[in-house]
């Protein structure tokens, strides 16, 4: 009796918005946190900014989350069609479509320029989002406590 090899293929998730500097960031860095590296997971923006919004920053470490090494990035048809998934959050028809792979769209509000409360139930939002996300890719993933627990 044989049986089926175990699957070695990691899937690859681009969250994908506008500037790249904040609600794409937020959940790339909460993916890469919860996933454990069974998920890679970037970010991109159709008309990346210079630099992170800073309240998404400063909100994501006073959660323990490293946001150093995040810079916007500019989104490519290339890295849709290398991912497993593409979510969106508010680049709409901006964001170049290749077939075979999943699209989905999260209505998330824009934490750009948003007071510290506001900021928080937007990761809090965006958190719910990226857990569920990760259970359905790879549905044995022992997720950790939630970073807003």
């Amino acid at each position: 009796m044989t049986t089926a090899p175990a699957t070695t293929e990691v899937p690859q998730v681009v969250f994908a918005c506008i500037r790249n500097g904040g609600r794409s960031v937020i959940s790339r860095v909460l993916a890469e946190h919860y996933a454990g590296g069974r998920v890679v997971a970037l970010s991109a923006g159709t008309q990346p900014g210079e630099h992170i919004h800073p309240e998404v920053a400063v909100a994501l470490e006073n959660l323990g989350l490293d946001t150093s090494a995040e810079t916007p990035t500019k989104l490519t048809r290339e890295t849709i069609a290398a991912s497993t998934m593409a979510i969106t959050l508010g680049c709409g028809e901006e964001c170049p479509y290749v077939p075979g792979v999943k699209y989905v769209d999260w209505p998330v509000a824009d934490p750009g320029g948003q007071d510290e409360e506001t900021v928080r139930g937007i990761i809090a939002d965006i958190d719910g989002r990226v857990r569920t996300l990760l259970v359905e890719l790879v549905p044995d993933l022992e997720l950790p406590p939630s970073v807003l627990a």
